[in-house]
Parts: structure tokens; sequence; C-alpha cells
């Protein structure tokens, strides 16, 4: 069985070594290192609480790489207003993709959000990224603004994130 714990900062390094290896199946070394670049250490100092790991305990049959972590969802609630969360960057063993392991971290993530006051919950998406743009429809979100361009149905935000960074935007209402 998992548990489900806040993060901690001494987490960061083990988080870091998760998305390198839990991508290099799809990825090369240098782009899961890049990746693994979005996870930078101030998340865990400034968004431990809010923050979520999935874990085996130690010496279950489940513990093994990554120090027993298996899945971990960093996110937020926004300092600029009171209503607002956001999900950051969300991680799962590939042995465990397809187990509802997703959205386990996900249904915490919003019942802490709720429980904080806050009624929105916003993440995006990179608009390549099939398999996590149908898990967030499948999760209730719904696509956010016009966009500048639609792919696949979904309206698409150019350069959102920098040059050539173009993600999809969503949203989903949590309470309120």
């Amino acid at each position: 069985m998992l548990e489900l714990r806040p993060a901690r900062v001494t987490d960061h390094p083990t988080l870091v070594r998760c998305v390198r290896h839990w991508w290099g199946d799809s990825r090369t070394p240098e782009e899961a290192r890049e990746l693994s670049l979005l996870l930078p250490r101030l998340f865990l100092q400034f968004f431990s609480r809010t923050s979520l790991i999935l874990e085996a305990p130690p010496g279950s049959p489940a513990d093994g790489d990554g120090g027993g972590v298996r899945a971990f969802l960093v996110g937020f609630h926004a300092p600029e207003n009171t209503t607002d969360a956001y999900i950051h960057f969300v991680g799962v063993h590939p042995a465990l993709r397809g187990q509802d392991v997703g959205r386990r971290l996900y249904a915490a993530f919003f019942a802490r959000a709720a429980e904080a006051g806050r009624t929105d919950v916003r993440a995006i998406v990179s608009p390549g990224n099939a398999a996590s743009l149908a898990f967030h429809r499948a999760m209730g979100f719904t696509p956010e603004g016009d966009g500048d361009r639609v792919v696949g149905g979904l309206p698409v935000h150019a350069d959102y994130d920098g040059p050539g960074e173009d993600r999809v935007c969503f949203h989903r209402r949590i309470g309120g």
C-alpha cells in the first residue's frame, strides 16, 4: 500500500532522480535532465505543505528505486489570490501508470486545496503530451481561453512559456 504524505525539502534529490529515470523511456538522457530542471528545489522550500508524495513503506514489495517514492505532485496555492491552486509537476512511476495513482494524488490535492478555501485548480500541459491532456480532461479539467490555434480540439496558447513553448491551459472548479 502506498502512503500519502506532504513533501519535504529533503525529497528534492530523490524527485530529480525519479524524473530523470521515469521519463528515460520516452526521452533522451539530456531531455530527461532538462525536464528535471522544471522542478527546482525552491518549489519544495516554499510549497512542501501543498505538495504530495506517495511512497512505499520501507521494506515493502513496492519499495525500490527512488527511495520508496512511487509518485509525487508539486503544487501550491496562489499567493496572488485566495481562490486558485496550481498543479505544477506530477510524476508517477512507469509501473504504476494507469492504476489511478495520479487520480489519488489529484484528489488529495483537491481536498486539501478546498479545505484551505480554494475553489479553482489550474494546470498547463504541452500540446504534444497526449496522455497528460487526456488525463486532465478525465479529471474534469476544461480548456481555458481561446488560444492562438486549435490542436486536437484544444486551444493552444503559443509561446506561453517562452518562444516555441506552447501550452494548453486547464481549469477545474473544486468548490465554492
